[in-house]
């Protein structure tokens, strides 16, 4: 019997949450240098960033909090930029244009964590400061991800019932356990699985809501999964492709509902 190979989902925030600005601000005009007023939307990725700065300056790009240079595509001012956690409530930052450093900004957290106050220093320029009100929390890995889930049966084609549970293991990585189980970390390596016709899995994390999973079988890629998990962690969707030991090629999508 075909049995698809189900993965868990859990440390994508528990990572990102080590940058304090996590979540979504809002400028307080007032305040700040700029008007019109814009809107961050800071989200975790394994290890990373994903900063979206939208309204009157539009910028788009993920960082690691380790000061390692990273591109920006479509913004005139700069290309690349540098991002470093200093301590729990600041972050250092670093813009370039083509290896030429043109802004360092220091971004701090209120002690409530509601505010967030930049101040940018430019060659030839003023200093600039803006102020940011916390407009949302990022929901953390455990609520999203973690959890028993089963398949909505109303929502699929294949109709096997299935259930999952899928754990935090405290390093990083996840426990899943189902009709087979594995513990795996987001690092790009293979993992054992227990009770599997596949040999291996490697987990690579998207986005804060997308993980993709590769399964291997006698060194040879057997299956590709995607799952996509929605915005108020309810629902998980899986799209699947992959090949049977027989041969036949099989691609499903299954959604699960979070019990």
């Amino acid at each position: 019997m075909y049995k698809l190979a189900l993965l868990g989902v859990v440390a994508a925030i528990q990572l990102g949450a080590a940058d304090p600005r996590i979540g979504s601000w809002t400028l307080v005009s007032a305040q700040s240098a700029l008007d019109p007023p814009n809107k961050i939307s800071i989200t975790p990725i394994h290890r990373s960033v994903h900063v979206v700065i939208s309204g009157d300056t539009q910028v788009d790009f993920t960082a690691k909090l380790d000061g390692h240079e990273a591109s920006v595509q479509g913004n005139p001012g700069f290309n690349q930029i540098e991002v470093r956690k200093i301590d729990k409530r600041q972050v250092d930052i670093k813009e370039k244009k083509d290896g030429a450093l043109v802004a360092t900004i220091r971004d701090k957290l209120s002690n409530d964590g509601n505010e967030l106050t930049s101040t940018a220093s430019r060659t030839g320029r003023a200093t600039q400061v803006t102020v940011w009100t916390r407009s949302g929390r990022a929901k953390v890995a455990d609520n999203l991800f973690a959890g028993e889930w089963t398949q909505d049966l109303s929502k699929t084609r294949l109709r096997q019932g299935l259930a999952l549970k899928i754990e935090a293991d405290g390093n990083e990585g996840v426990r899943f356990s189902s009709d087979f189980s594995y513990t795996a970390r987001f690092d790009g390596k293979e993992y054992n699985l227990k009770g599997s016709n596949y040999d291996t899995v490697k987990l690579e994390l998207v986005d804060a809501h997308t993980v993709d999973a590769i399964y291997r079988r006698d060194d040879k890629v057997a299956q590709k999964d995607r799952w996509v998990v929605s915005a108020d962690g309810q629902q998980m969707t899986l799209t699947t492709t992959g090949t049977l030991e027989t041969g036949q090629q099989v691609k499903e999508n299954l959604v699960f509902r979070k019990q």
